[in-house]
C-alpha cells in the first residue's frame, strides 16, 4: 500500500516539506517547463521552486501546444534560461527594464535538449545563462559538468542576479533538509562510499 502523502509537496506526510516553503514574490516572471520523466523523481526541486515563488508556473510535457500563449505574458520579456554561445549573463534590471518571463527547462540535459528539439517556439527564444555560480548543494547527483545546478538553484542564481538586493535564498531551505533526508535514509557510509568522490 502506498504511503499518504502531501496533496501540496507530494513527499510522504512524514517528510512533508510544506512549513519550510517560503512565499516569495518576484519581479521576475519564472515558467518551468519539466520533462515528464522528472515528475516522480524523490528530488524533484523544480515543484518546490514553483510552491515557494507567488510569480512562478510549472507545466509538465514534451510539447507544450499553448506555448504561444505561455509566451505572450503582458509586461515580460521571454528569455530561456540554457547555456549557448549567445548566451548573455543575467544581471540586474535597470530601473525601468519590462522584466522577464524566465523560461527554466527541467531534466537532464538530454531531456532539456529534447523539450527545446519538440518546442521550436523554445529554441527561438533569447538565451540568458548565468554568471559565476558557487557550487551545487546538490550533494546526491553528479553534475554532468562544471556549474551543472539543480532546476531550484538555477533559478534562485537567476532570481539573485537579476533582483539584487533581494535574495531568494529563502527557496533552498526544503531542498536543503531534502538533500539532508535522503543521505540520512541511506546512511553516511553508503554516501560517502557512493558520493563523495
Amino acid at each position: 500500500m502506498p504511503r499518504p502523502s502531501c496533496p501540496r509537496c507530494q513527499r510522504p506526510l512524514r517528510h512533508c516539506l510544506c512549513a519550510l516553503i517560503p512565499d516569495l514574490d518576484s519581479r521576475t516572471r519564472v515558467l518551468i517547463l519539466q520533462h515528464p520523466s522528472e515528475v516522480g523523481h524523490a528530488l524533484n526541486t523544480a515543484r518546490l521552486a514553483a510552491l515557494g515563488l507567488r510569480n512562478a508556473e510549472l507545466r509538465v510535457g514534451e510539447v507544450f501546444d499553448d506555448l504561444p500563449q505561455l509566451l505572450a505574458q503582458p509586461g515580460y520579456r521571454a528569455c530561456l534560461l540554457f547555456p549557448g554561445e549567445d548566451a548573455v549573463a543575467l544581471t540586474g534590471y535597470a530601473p525601468e527594464e519590462q522584466p522577464l518571463l524566465l523560461v527554466v527547462p527541467d531534466g537532464t540535459w538530454r531531456k532539456a535538449r529534447k523539450l527545446l528539439h519538440l518546442n521550436p517556439l523554445l529554441a527561438a527564444l533569447p538565451r540568458v545563462s548565468l554568471g559565476a555560480v558557487a557550487p551545487s548543494r546538490y550533494r546526491l547527483r553528479k553534475a554532468p559538468e562544471e556549474g551543472a545546478l539543480s532546476a531550484i538553484e538555477a533559478i534562485v542564481a537567476a532570481l539573485d542576479a537579476l533582483e539584487a538586493p533581494q535574495g531568494f535564498d529563502a527557496l533552498l531551505r526544503p531542498f536543503d533538509v531534502l538533500i539532508e533526508g535522503q543521505i540520512a535514509a541511506m546512511g553516511e557510509e553508503v554516501f560517502i562510499r557512493n558520493h563523495q568522490r
